[in-house]
């Protein structure tokens, strides 16, 4: 359903994404994160046909989606402050939907629209963030587009509606399995949704896994330096903090009983990383700023 080759975009002589591969054939939910700057926004870009590589190639679905009028039949891209028309109300974005999505369902379209309790009289220019976000959920829900792609879908809305967003999101998968992708800074919000993690990192893709294959990993380790370096041994650290005689260490590692039990002959203490800490740390710091976006 995707397939990346070696894509490659620059924007003003610089780095957006390089070398980046990436073939899924499957229908899945995927997680996607990423500093901000590594590349994200413009990968979803060009998913969805608006920008144009610069080397490699990208299909969704069999298409390729830059500069092909049929692509919006395979993505449908429901960005972070989606653009509507000023003189829109929900039953004038919900006909552009319909207009342009060959798979629209109009009857999930309006049960969400009454799930969410949105008002379709009233102009989406004076609705809330959380209300703008409801609306362009149950847009791209309905779209049941072969490739959903999702740009910080949980932003302005409460726990409540996160909750309901993520069970009607979960029944319209399992009745139409397709390809969702959602990008969250919030990974912890939207892991348990997640099949697999896609990680973009220096701009390229970095990790591409099943989540509870790279939510095992990160491992906080902390006691004395002697006895916490005989415990990390060769393995990589990717946070290091030294207090007095006192070590804290993250290692890129999974929480083996075998580690436990290296930890407890040493006397240190030992747990797992929360998934969002371990993702931070696993990315480079120096994330470029500049994404195109």
């Amino acid at each position: 359903m995707i397939k990346i080759n070696n894509l490659s975009f620059a924007y003003d002589k610089k780095n957006i994404l390089k070398d980046v591969n990436l073939t899924e054939t499957e229908p899945v939910i995927i997680g996607l994160w990423g500093r901000n700057g590594s590349g994200k926004t413009t990968l979803m870009k060009i998913l969805s046909g608006m920008e144009q590589p610069d080397g490699g190639t990208v299909e969704v679905d069999g298409v390729v989606p830059y500069n092909n009028s049929d692509a919006m039949n395979h993505v449908a891209f429901m960005q972070e402050d989606h653009p509507y028309s000023d003189m829109w109300d929900i039953n004038d974005a919900l006909k552009f939907g319909r207009d342009f999505n060959e798979n629209w369902d109009q009857q999930l379209a309006d049960e969400l629209i009454d799930i969410f309790q949105l008002p379709r009289k009233k102009k989406i220019r004076t609705f809330s963030k959380g209300m703008k976000t409801m609306i362009t959920i149950a847009i791209g829900l309905a779209s049941r587009a072969p490739l959903t792609i999702f740009d910080e879908p949980s932003n302005g809305l409460d726990a409540h509606m996160r909750k309901q967003f993520y069970d009607v999101l979960l029944d319209s998968y399992d009745e139409h399995p397709r390809m969702i992708l959602l990008s969250s800074h919030h990974i912890e919000e939207v892991e348990p949704l997640c099949e697999k993690i896609a990680i973009i990192d220096n701009n390229t893709l970095m990790h591409y896994e099943e989540t509870d294959v790279l939510k095992n990993n990160g491992v906080h380790i902390s006691g004395t330096a002697e006895a916490v370096r005989a415990v990390i041994g060769s393995k990589r650290v990717l946070e290091e903090r030294k207090l007095g005689k006192q070590l804290n260490v993250m290692l890129d590692a999974p929480l083996t009983d075998d580690l436990k039990r290296e930890a407890e002959q040493a006397g240190v203490m030992i747990e797992k990383a929360p998934f969002q800490d371990y993702l931070v740390n696993l990315t480079t710091k120096e994330a470029e700023t500049n994404e195109h976006a």
